[in-house]
């Protein structure tokens, strides 16, 4: 079995063909293929072979398959009888890589890039992407309700300066009111119906009531 010990990130580790590995956190895209030269050691079987520090010629090949934040760790310090506290998380992000071949002797890796994965990678970005404008549009929205709100009082002041312009109007322009028409027949009627009516004789009553009397 050929195994190799590759340094990356400041740490060493042990791996073989078909190996996934999480190791620090390294620039790269789902389906791209990763090589890594710091070879510290080769076995193959009971032949094994140290670098002074790196052995020559050797490399090791392999597939980016994505970088994730590991579970939170919990930092807590605590001094007793001092009222010091202090909790903290930290997240850590490893990259996941998939081992492909160990190659010695200055070969060149024949790994060939993921398409699928990468296709997936980019339809997912595609899909952020498109939430993303629908939150920024659903957001604009948001911010012009109030705007659209306050519409009501610039047309209630539009209205409030118009009006005294109607008032200022010239007169002229007021329709005229009709005066009522005056009945002059009826009054006529009036009088003459007087005129025929017998005029009163209050002196011929007294003497009549005089009369009476006696």
């Amino acid at each position: 079995m050929t195994f190799a010990v590759i340094k990356t990130g400041g740490k060493q580790y042990k791996v073989a063909a078909n190996d996934v590995v999480k190791i620090e956190k390294i620039a790269g895209e789902p389906g791209d293929v990763v090589t890594f030269d710091q070879v510290l050691m080769v076995g193959d079987g009971d032949s094994v072979t140290v670098g002074a520090p790196l052995v020559e010629g050797a490399l090791v090949a392999g597939q980016f398959i994505a970088t994730e934040k590991e579970r939170t760790v919990i930092i807590l310090k605590k001094e007793r009888r001092q009222h010091y506290d202090r909790r903290n998380g930290h997240r850590q992000r490893l990259s996941t890589v998939r081992i492909t071949e160990i190659l010695t002797g200055g070969a060149k890796p024949t790994t060939k890039v993921d398409e699928i994965a990468k296709a997936r990678y980019e339809k997912k970005l595609a899909a952020l992407a498109a939430n993303g404008a629908a939150a920024t549009v659903t957001e604009a929205a948001a911010e012009a309700k109030p705007a659209a709100a306050k519409k009501p009082a610039a047309k209630k002041a539009a209205k409030a300066e118009a009006a005294p312009a109607a008032d200022e109007a010239p007169a002229a322009e007021a329709k005229p009111k009709k005066a009522p028409a005056k009945k002059a027949a009826p009054k006529a009627e009036t009088t003459e119906a007087a005129a025929e009516k017998p005029a009163k004789k209050p002196a011929a009553k007294k003497a009549a009531k005089a009369d009476d009397k006696e």
